[in-house]
């Protein structure tokens, strides 16, 4: 896996473990996500409708957990507030394989989703403190294009370990994933501490954060590109076999276009845009989006079931398209436009965009889904004009949105 370091490459000899952590990471969490819902009906006597309640509220409860971890972030630096939590999420995995009450699966699920919370806020730090200006790109679209890989991997060992489906094998999933952050916690404390100076332009705190309206729109900008992100799981499956009536394999066929592009694909276009404006990039990106939803409002219009199937396959490319283009440009935009002592902060209000996009994105989307085809992929590609709108907006105030692609 190791590549020689030059300019247009983040240096994975230099920070390999890093890069372990987010593999090890990412397959526990794909072997564990698919199957989560079967796991707890399959290990506890509670009901389908009693499992996805307490998942839920441990989701909503875990919504601050984010933003307080980013003044842990500025105070003490990513690394040791990634680390704990990733105890914090082995922890709770290790207690699903002992939960039978609510109140159980609840606690220990909010173990998990906060430490999730936590350490998405943290990598952006970490990855602006690794890798040097012109090369963060590059970064964050490694770290996306390894961590699908490995979800993709992950969901491979959870198909054919169900497909034994006794106790054993469910606890087995559990151990694995609850293993696998402790592994990651191991190999992070290879990482540097990503600690912004002492006292360094840190007057403000969280106002100055919430005062800050270029990054405020930033922020906003990543609410829209979120809940297109949160389609491909939510919205998309249902709708090709549901509405659509598409064999069930189209769902996996829409799954492993999305992973294998962005997997391999990512690098590949972020090369090819060396040079080019970001916000003008994210632009692009948000008219795929909506060129895909565009597609899928026409595969209902197709009579044929194998062509509904490639316009649906198409659109799906295109979506993804969309997925690659914008993901490591708008972790960039995010992180370099964050003072330094308060990166933490500014970054954990960026995420929490996206905790509360895919809070709010199963109900939202599957209400939009009932009411018709239309009033989905319609609403859809008005948040990708909207997003579009705000991308070029930031173009015009944000620096870091003005710069260009592997610029220094």
């Amino acid at each position: 896996m190791s590549l020689p370091d030059n300019p247009a490459r983040p240096s994975r000899a230099r920070h390999g473990r890093f890069v372990a952590a987010i593999i090890i990471d990412s397959i526990g969490t794909g072997v564990f996500v698919p199957v989560s819902m079967l796991y707890f009906l399959a290990t506890t006597p509670l009901t389908l409708v009693q499992a996805g309640a307490a998942l839920t509220m441990a989701g909503l409860l875990a919504l601050p957990a984010g933003p307080l971890a980013g003044g842990l972030v500025d105070r003490y630096g990513a690394k040791p507030v990634l680390q704990a939590a990733n105890l914090a999420q082995a922890l709770g995995f290790a207690g699903y394989l002992l939960v039978d009450q609510t109140w159980q699966i609840a606690l220990c699920a909010w173990l998990n989703s906060a430490g999730r919370a936590v350490s998405f806020s943290c990598y952006g730090a970490i990855v602006t403190a690794l890798a040097a200006p012109g090369r963060r790109e590059r970064w964050f679209g490694l770290l996306g294009s390894v961590r699908n890989l490995g979800y993709a991997l992950g969901g491979l060992l959870s198909a054919v370990a169900v497909g034994f489906g006794t106790h054993g094998i469910y606890a087995g999933i559990v151990t694995v994933n609850a293993l696998s952050y402790v592994a990651a916690f191991v190999l992070i404390r290879a990482v540097p501490n990503a600690r912004p100076g002492a006292g360094r332009d840190a007057a403000g705190g969280w106002g100055r954060v919430l005062r800050d309206r270029r990054y405020l729109s930033l922020v906003a900008h990543q609410l829209c590109f979120a809940i297109s992100l949160f389609a491909l799981n939510v919205a998309i499956p249902v709708y090709a076999v549901d509405v659509l009536g598409l064999p069930g394999w189209t769902a996996g066929m829409v799954f492993t276009l999305n992973t294998l592009m962005v997997g391999f694909g990512q690098g590949l276009v972020l090369g090819w845009l060396g040079g080019r404006i970001r916000s003008r990039v994210l632009v692009a990106g948000h008219a795929c989006f909506a060129a895909g939803y565009l597609l899928f409002l026409a595969a209902g219009h197709v009579a044929a079931p194998a062509l509904a199937v490639g316009v649906v396959v198409l659109g799906a490319g295109s979506y993804t398209l969309g997925e690659i283009l914008g993901g490591p440009i708008t972790s960039t935009v995010a992180a370099e436009s964050a003072p330094e002592a308060l990166r933490g902060r500014y970054l954990a209000l960026n995420q929490l965009a996206v905790t509360v996009a895919g809070a709010v994105a199963p109900a939202a989307l599957s209400g939009l889904l009932s009411a018709g085809a239309a009033t989905i992929w319609l609403t859809l590609a008005g948040v990708s004009v909207l997003g579009a709108a705000l991308a070029t907006a930031i173009g015009r105030v944000v620096p870091a949105a003005q710069g260009r692609i592997g610029g220094g």
